[in-house]
């Protein structure tokens, strides 16, 4: 008999954020696989267990979920965010297509989370409301050369862009880099959102020109917005400004 391979995002953090849709397959499954922070937003019952690895450990995990979906057990793979936005859905996905034949017999159900691009953009006014693209600058599964050739193509369509993984320990330098290069680009004064932990209580959000963009305010718990040329800042009295990329391409016929 083939089990069940849930494969669900907890949002940003806060419980408010986890979609009900998400909630019933937490409720359904025995078994959860996942990154240590991810498995502990969670609030599991005695009866269900709880395997908990690290970061880098993607591929691995699918694999051990998929062995016990396939021995019949109902498994829940657990992700940040959305699982399908540089998360474990893709993992899981990779492992069926290479994976022996029966793990493709595991009825698998992903279920949409809020990605962080979407609570950040919530929490400071709408600067996905036009085109907009996301990038990871992680370059530990694909080449820097790529990150920066992707990161000047879309600054020159005129893509808003959501930088996922900005820095970590072991790559303090690249998100400065990639404000070196956008910098050559993009005006100086268009915005840039450092969003941390959006719908959390450890909670950042802070604004600032992309000429003044301080790398140093991000951690791998951010994830950062820069806006296009069209991107504006409302200023309100008494209220927070609000950053907003207008739903009409200048020029355009309205």
């Amino acid at each position: 008999m083939t089990g069940t391979l849930y494969v669900v995002g907890t949002g940003p953090g806060s419980p408010k954020q986890m979609t009900p849709e998400t909630a019933e397959a937490v409720a359904a499954a025995q078994e959860f696989y996942g990154y240590f922070p991810y498995l502990d937003r969670l609030n599991l019952r005695p009866d269900q267990i709880r395997v908990a690895s690290d970061n880098r450990e993607e591929l691995d995990r699918a694999q051990v979920a998929l062995t016990r979906a396939a021995a019949g057990v109902k498994v829940c793979m657990v992700s940040g965010g959305d699982p399908g936005v540089f998360a474990m859905a893709a993992a899981v996905c990779e492992a069926i297509d290479k994976g022996p034949s029966d793990w493709k017999s595991v009825e698998l159900v992903i279920t949409p989370g809020v990605t962080a691009m979407l609570a950040v953009a919530a929490r400071i006014g709408a600067p996905l409301g036009h085109d907009f693209c996301a990038i990871s600058l992680s370059d530990n599964l694909k080449p820097w050369d790529v990150i920066t050739r992707r990161l000047r193509l879309a600054a020159e369509a005129g893509f808003v862009i959501a930088l996922y993984n900005p820095i970590s320990k072991a790559r303090p330098w690249q998100l400065g880099e990639a404000f070196e290069i956008l910098r050559g680009i993009l005006p100086a004064t268009v915005p840039v959102i450092f969003g941390r932990a959006a719908g959390r209580p450890d909670e950042r959000i802070a604004v600032m020109p992309l000429g003044e963009a301080d790398a140093n305010r991000a951690d791998m718990a951010t994830c950062v917005i820069i806006g296009s040329p069209e991107t504006r800042i409302v200023e309100r009295e008494g209220q927070p400004d609000l950053v907003y990329t207008p739903r009409f391409y200048a020029g355009a016929s309205q």
